[in-house]
Protein backbone atom coordinates (compact mmCIF):
# COMPACT_ATOMS: atom_id res chain seq x y z
CA UNK A 1 0.00 0.00 0.00
CA UNK A 2 1.49 3.34 -1.09
CA UNK A 3 1.87 6.03 1.54
CA UNK A 4 -0.08 9.17 0.60
CA UNK A 5 2.08 12.08 -0.51
CA UNK A 6 1.14 15.37 1.18
CA UNK A 7 2.64 18.23 -0.83
CA UNK A 8 3.87 20.65 1.81
CA UNK A 9 5.50 23.25 -0.43
CA UNK A 10 5.08 26.76 1.07
CA UNK A 11 3.32 28.10 -2.04
CA UNK A 12 0.78 25.28 -1.90
CA UNK A 13 0.21 25.65 1.83
CA UNK A 14 -0.34 29.40 1.47
CA UNK A 15 -2.95 28.86 -1.24
CA UNK A 16 -4.62 26.05 0.73
CA UNK A 17 -5.13 28.47 3.63
CA UNK A 18 -6.89 30.88 1.27
CA UNK A 19 -9.31 28.24 -0.05
CA UNK A 20 -10.10 27.10 3.50
CA UNK A 21 -11.18 30.67 4.27
CA UNK A 22 -14.95 31.09 3.89
CA UNK A 23 -14.47 34.74 2.87
CA UNK A 24 -12.53 33.88 -0.30
CA UNK A 25 -14.85 34.81 -3.22
CA UNK A 26 -15.76 32.36 -5.97
CA UNK A 27 -13.52 33.90 -8.66
CA UNK A 28 -10.45 33.84 -6.42
CA UNK A 29 -11.33 30.37 -5.11
CA UNK A 30 -11.55 29.02 -8.66
CA UNK A 31 -8.19 30.55 -9.58
CA UNK A 32 -6.55 29.17 -6.43
CA UNK A 33 -7.83 25.64 -7.10
CA UNK A 34 -6.34 25.79 -10.60
CA UNK A 35 -3.03 27.15 -9.29
CA UNK A 36 -2.78 24.48 -6.60
CA UNK A 37 -3.52 21.80 -9.21
CA UNK A 38 -0.73 23.12 -11.43
CA UNK A 39 1.75 23.01 -8.53
CA UNK A 40 0.62 19.50 -7.59
CA UNK A 41 1.03 18.35 -11.19
CA UNK A 42 4.75 18.97 -10.76
CA UNK A 43 4.83 16.44 -7.90
CA UNK A 44 2.47 13.90 -9.48
CA UNK A 45 4.57 13.71 -12.66
CA UNK A 46 7.93 13.46 -10.89
CA UNK A 47 8.41 9.82 -11.97
CA UNK A 48 7.84 10.35 -15.71
CA UNK A 49 10.59 8.53 -17.63
CA UNK A 50 13.14 10.50 -19.61
CA UNK A 51 15.26 9.82 -22.66
CA UNK A 52 18.33 11.60 -23.93
CA UNK A 53 18.29 13.31 -27.33
CA UNK A 54 20.78 15.38 -29.27
CA UNK A 55 19.98 19.05 -29.88
CA UNK A 56 21.83 22.05 -31.22
CA UNK A 57 21.96 25.19 -29.09
CA UNK A 58 23.03 28.56 -30.53
CA UNK A 59 26.52 27.67 -29.32
CA UNK A 60 27.08 23.94 -29.86
CA UNK A 61 25.62 20.46 -30.21
CA UNK A 62 24.72 18.78 -26.90
CA UNK A 63 22.63 16.02 -25.39
CA UNK A 64 19.63 16.76 -23.20
CA UNK A 65 16.61 14.98 -21.75
CA UNK A 66 12.93 14.94 -22.77
CA UNK A 67 9.94 12.95 -21.55
CA UNK A 68 10.08 9.49 -23.05
CA UNK A 69 6.81 9.08 -24.91
CA UNK A 70 4.60 8.46 -21.88
CA UNK A 71 0.96 9.25 -22.62
CA UNK A 72 -1.11 10.93 -19.89
CA UNK A 73 -4.82 11.41 -19.34
CA UNK A 74 -6.36 13.75 -16.80
CA UNK A 75 -9.76 12.58 -15.58
CA UNK A 76 -11.69 15.04 -13.40
CA UNK A 77 -14.57 13.72 -11.30
CA UNK A 78 -17.50 15.97 -12.19
CA UNK A 79 -18.17 18.59 -11.37
CA UNK A 80 -15.62 19.90 -8.87
CA UNK A 81 -12.72 18.08 -10.53
CA UNK A 82 -13.12 20.36 -13.55
CA UNK A 83 -11.68 23.16 -11.45
CA UNK A 84 -8.32 21.34 -11.35
CA UNK A 85 -8.11 20.43 -15.02
CA UNK A 86 -6.81 23.68 -16.55
CA UNK A 87 -4.01 23.89 -14.00
CA UNK A 88 -2.83 20.39 -14.88
CA UNK A 89 -3.12 21.04 -18.63
CA UNK A 90 -1.01 24.19 -18.27
CA UNK A 91 1.97 21.94 -17.54
CA UNK A 92 1.04 18.97 -19.76
CA UNK A 93 -0.94 20.44 -22.68
CA UNK A 94 -0.62 17.26 -24.75
CA UNK A 95 -2.54 15.17 -22.21
CA UNK A 96 -6.00 13.89 -23.14
CA UNK A 97 -8.96 14.60 -20.85
CA UNK A 98 -11.69 12.18 -19.80
CA UNK A 99 -14.64 12.77 -17.48
CA UNK A 100 -16.37 10.72 -14.80
CA UNK A 101 -19.65 11.99 -13.37
CA UNK A 102 -20.41 11.12 -9.75
CA UNK A 103 -23.00 12.46 -7.32
CA UNK A 104 -23.46 11.78 -3.63
CA UNK A 105 -26.84 10.68 -2.28
CA UNK A 106 -27.78 13.32 0.33
CA UNK A 107 -29.35 10.72 2.61
CA UNK A 108 -26.97 7.76 2.45
CA UNK A 109 -23.84 9.72 1.41
CA UNK A 110 -23.05 6.94 -1.09
CA UNK A 111 -21.70 7.86 -4.56
CA UNK A 112 -23.44 7.07 -7.86
CA UNK A 113 -21.87 7.18 -11.33
CA UNK A 114 -23.93 8.88 -14.01
CA UNK A 115 -21.38 9.56 -16.76
CA UNK A 116 -18.06 8.19 -18.02
CA UNK A 117 -16.28 9.33 -21.19
CA UNK A 118 -12.60 8.49 -21.61
CA UNK A 119 -10.00 8.78 -24.40
CA UNK A 120 -10.28 5.92 -26.89
CA UNK A 121 -6.68 4.89 -26.24
CA UNK A 122 -7.01 4.89 -22.45
CA UNK A 123 -5.26 1.48 -22.28
CA UNK A 124 -2.07 3.21 -23.44
CA UNK A 125 -2.27 6.05 -20.94
CA UNK A 126 -1.31 6.77 -17.34
CA UNK A 127 -4.33 8.36 -15.68
CA UNK A 128 -4.32 11.14 -13.10
CA UNK A 129 -7.74 11.25 -11.45
CA UNK A 130 -8.74 14.70 -10.16
CA UNK A 131 -11.09 15.76 -7.36
CA UNK A 132 -10.52 18.68 -4.97
CA UNK A 133 -11.96 16.72 -2.02
CA UNK A 134 -11.31 13.24 -0.63
CA UNK A 135 -13.92 12.88 2.12
CA UNK A 136 -15.32 9.37 2.65
CA UNK A 137 -13.39 8.08 -0.35
CA UNK A 138 -16.55 6.62 -1.90
CA UNK A 139 -16.53 8.69 -5.09
CA UNK A 140 -12.80 8.16 -5.61
CA UNK A 141 -13.13 4.40 -5.08
CA UNK A 142 -16.00 4.13 -7.55
CA UNK A 143 -14.17 6.34 -10.07
CA UNK A 144 -11.09 4.12 -9.85
CA UNK A 145 -13.33 1.06 -10.27
CA UNK A 146 -14.76 2.62 -13.44
CA UNK A 147 -11.27 3.41 -14.74
CA UNK A 148 -9.92 -0.07 -14.03
CA UNK A 149 -12.67 -1.58 -16.19
CA UNK A 150 -10.99 0.27 -19.10
CA UNK A 151 -7.46 -0.94 -18.14
CA UNK A 152 -5.26 2.18 -18.17
CA UNK A 153 -1.52 1.68 -17.66
CA UNK A 154 -1.65 3.21 -14.18
CA UNK A 155 -3.82 5.45 -11.98
CA UNK A 156 -2.90 8.24 -9.57
CA UNK A 157 -5.36 10.26 -7.50
CA UNK A 158 -4.74 13.98 -6.94
CA UNK A 159 -6.87 15.99 -4.51
CA UNK A 160 -6.42 19.22 -2.58
CA UNK A 161 -8.16 18.50 0.75
CA UNK A 162 -8.23 14.97 2.20
CA UNK A 163 -9.77 13.51 5.33
CA UNK A 164 -7.93 10.67 7.09
CA UNK A 165 -11.00 8.47 6.62
CA UNK A 166 -10.94 9.00 2.85
CA UNK A 167 -7.23 8.32 2.58
CA UNK A 168 -7.65 5.10 4.54
CA UNK A 169 -10.66 3.94 2.52
CA UNK A 170 -9.11 4.63 -0.91
CA UNK A 171 -5.77 3.12 0.10
CA UNK A 172 -7.49 -0.03 1.38
CA UNK A 173 -9.69 -0.43 -1.71
CA UNK A 174 -6.95 0.40 -4.24
CA UNK A 175 -3.49 0.03 -2.69
CA UNK A 176 -1.91 0.40 -6.15
CA UNK A 177 -3.24 3.97 -6.57
CA UNK A 178 -0.85 6.65 -5.31
CA UNK A 179 -2.65 9.47 -3.49
CA UNK A 180 -1.45 13.08 -3.63
CA UNK A 181 -3.04 15.72 -1.39
CA UNK A 182 -2.24 19.33 -0.55
CA UNK A 183 -3.76 19.13 2.93
CA UNK A 184 -4.65 16.31 5.30
CA UNK A 185 -7.51 17.81 7.33
CA UNK A 186 -8.69 16.58 10.74
CA UNK A 187 -11.76 14.39 10.22
CA UNK A 188 -15.30 14.04 8.83
CA UNK A 189 -18.34 15.42 10.62
CA UNK A 190 -21.65 13.59 11.07
CA UNK A 191 -22.74 14.68 7.58
CA UNK A 192 -19.52 13.30 6.05
CA UNK A 193 -18.08 16.73 5.30
CA UNK A 194 -14.40 17.38 5.93
CA UNK A 195 -13.40 19.41 8.99
CA UNK A 196 -12.10 22.06 9.00
CA UNK A 197 -12.62 21.67 5.26
CA UNK A 198 -13.87 24.28 2.84
CA UNK A 199 -17.54 23.43 2.34
CA UNK A 200 -18.75 22.20 -1.04
CA UNK A 201 -15.88 22.63 -3.51
CA UNK A 202 -18.15 22.54 -6.57
CA UNK A 203 -20.43 25.26 -5.21
CA UNK A 204 -17.47 27.44 -4.33
CA UNK A 205 -15.75 26.93 -7.69
CA UNK A 206 -18.85 27.66 -9.76
CA UNK A 207 -20.60 30.11 -7.42
CA UNK A 208 -23.76 28.01 -7.16
CA UNK A 209 -24.38 28.57 -3.47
Amino acid sequence: MSKPIITDHPLIQHKVTLIHDKNTPSKEFRELVSEIAMLMCYEATRDLPLKEIEIETPMTVTKSKVISGRKLAFVPILRAGLGMCDGMLALVPAAKVGHIGMYRDPETHTPHEYYCKLPADIEERDVILLDPMLATGGSAIDAVNALKKRSPRSIKFVCIIAAPEGIEALSAAHPDVQIYAASRDERLNENKYILPGLGDAGDRIFGTK
